[in-house]
């Protein structure tokens, strides 16, 4: 019997993984500018520039959740096909 979801269809925490992965990747971009001038000798970015670096921690935290739906998802099918019972042609313990 063919399972009733498609290989290739979306996951319950796909859609925050891959927004939390676009929202660190920007924050990593962030950081990267906002550290450059203290390496090269230049007149530091505003104080903002520091808020958007925060953006890692917020994408890592977004792709975390996604995460933990998953395995929250994958661990409710699970436990919808557990038999309640003992498994056909096994003997019940005495």
């Amino acid at each position: 019997m063919r399972d009733k979801n498609q290989a290739n269809s979306p996951a319950p925490g796909d859609g925050l993984v891959r927004a939390g992965a676009l929202v660190f990747f920007v924050g990593a971009v962030a950081t990267l500018v906002t550290v450059a001038p203290l390496f090269l000798g230049t007149t530091p970015f505003p104080t903002y520039m520091f808020g958007l670096s925060m953006f890692m921690a917020i994408g890592f935290l977004m792709a975390g959740a996604g995460v933990l739906r998953s395995v929250a998802a994958g661990r409710r099918r699970a436990r919808a096909g557990q038999v309640s019972g003992p498994v056909s042609g096994q003997r019940p313990e005495k």
